[in-house]
């Protein structure tokens, strides 16, 4: 019988293999990410609350000589973990612009637009709501949307979901984070150290030096990135920033073409049929680390980086980071205060609204078209999706607000994203009534 691995490689199999795979892990990891809401939740209001606050905010310090850095252990899962889920960031915004869905001039303008429109719209709702009050440095927390959890949602209602949206929410969900990293970096950054600054530049300047010397040694570039993000962490502004930024600056390609891979396998065959199988000798281990080497150097930096970190940023980080930072007590949620009430206001009804009217403008002004096997009313149930913030506005939050504003802005983000999940996956079950085709 003939098997698959017999087959020509299509182009399009190599293609479509990195975002198959990121669905599948974003999939797993959004029910994960949930279970961890849900503990955080249960533990915030439960007699063990004073307990689990206390543990996450325990110091944790490190020391260097005679200096030393002592924050809360809350602090380091959002200032240096959530470094590793931006770094990731990074890497598939650098993948998509490369060689994926924001690659193509005609393929980026729908989603591009959308979001753009659906980050937008819900700031401005919010600004409208909370204009000259305490929250109003919130503006940014419905801007995003949660790819974990709105993969983990259209999961559940099967092969009725065409790829289609899954590679239009994916995509839209990338420009969203692009957005808010920017949003980020020149909005919730108070004041810039230039010494520290300067030797932040002088760290990235180094990478891409040892990248030219063609440096492969992974231990190289951690120690580097750690050197980064204590440089831009000193200087005053998020480390995040620095990961999605070494995100980008990962090389896409191999270091080996693949005829430069088929002559050293070529030549590595040769020797290995001449060498004594059974003896082992200086001789064949320097041919097993080429073939080693060869291998490894075939894939480039960025798919290796990005499939070996990706399930650890889904099935350890950010749970991390829901534990660290979705306990939330019912008693301190008022979701009747007005910045509760802006951000569900922007999640579940600004989101959607600006990616529905960007999308339409678009596609009228013929500048592009609706994928295929998706109309207007599925369009509407993946807006309503995408009001899935969670992690990033949960993230922003906790730059823009502190105290009961800080509380308050928690609740609205679990209400409004749980509203949006629940609303876009009803819309979706009735307009997707059928499988939709392999």
């Amino acid at each position: 019988m003939l098997m698959d691995d017999n087959l020509p490689n299509r182009p399009v199999q190599r293609l479509m293999a990195p975002v198959l795979r990121f669905m599948h892990i974003q999939a797993a990891g959004g029910l994960v990410l949930f279970c961890c809401t849900v503990v955080a939740l249960l533990a915030a209001n439960s007699p063990l609350a004073s307990w689990y606050h206390a543990f996450w905010n325990q110091s944790l310090g490190l020391t260097f000589g005679d200096s030393s850095m002592s924050y809360p252990l809350w602090y380091w899962v959002n200032d240096a973990l959530m470094v590793i889920f931006f770094f990731v960031i990074g890497l598939e915004i650098k993948r998509e612009l490369t060689t994926g869905e924001l690659s193509e001039k005609h393929k980026i303008i729908l989603p591009a637009a959308a979001a753009i429109g659906g980050a937008v719209t819900p700031a401005i709702i919010f600004l409208m709501i909370q204009q000259d009050q305490p929250g109003q440095n919130g503006w940014a927390i419905p801007m995003a949307t949660d790819i974990a959890f709105v993969v983990g949602a259209i999961s559940l209602l099967g092969k009725r979901v065409p790829h289609s949206l899954k590679i239009f929410l994916l995509s839209v969900a990338i420009v969203d984070d692009l957005l808010a990293v920017l949003v980020i970096a020149v909005f919730y950054t108070e004041s810039i150290q230039w010494s520290w600054m300067i030797l932040s530049v002088g760290g990235f300047g180094a990478i891409i030096l040892l990248n030219r010397l063609g440096v492969r040694a992974i231990s190289v570039y951690v120690a580097v990135a750690c050197g980064i993000w204590l440089a831009v962490h000193n200087a005053g502004i998020h480390p995040t920033i620095a990961g999605v930024i070494l995100g980008l600056m990962t090389p896409s390609r191999s270091l080996m073409n693949w005829n430069a891979v088929q002559t050293a396998f070529t030549s590595l065959g040769s020797a290995f049929s001449q060498a004594d199988i059974h003896t082992v000798n200086s001789g064949t281990v320097k041919m097993s680390r080429v073939a080693q080497f060869t291998a490894r150097e075939s894939i480039s930096p960025l798919d290796r980086l990005e499939k070996g970190l990706h399930p650890w940023v889904a099935f350890a980080i950010m749970p991390l980071f829901a534990l660290a930072n979705a306990a939330v007590s019912f008693q301190d949620t008022n979701l009747g205060d007005s910045l509760s009430m802006a951000i569900i206001v922007g999640l579940v009804v600004g989101k959607p609204l600006g990616i529905l009217v960007t999308a339409y403008a678009v596609v009228s002004f013929r500048w592009t078209k609706l994928p295929k096997n998706i109309n207007w009313p599925v369009m509407a149930g993946a807006g309503i999706l995408s009001g899935v913030g969670f992690t990033m506005s949960l993230f922003i939050a906790s730059l823009g607000l502190e105290g009961s504003s800080l509380e308050i802005a928690k609740g609205g983000v679990l209400v409004g994203s749980a509203v949006s999940i629940l609303l876009g996956c009803g819309i979706l079950l009735i307009t997707l009534r059928t499988k939709q085709p392999s």
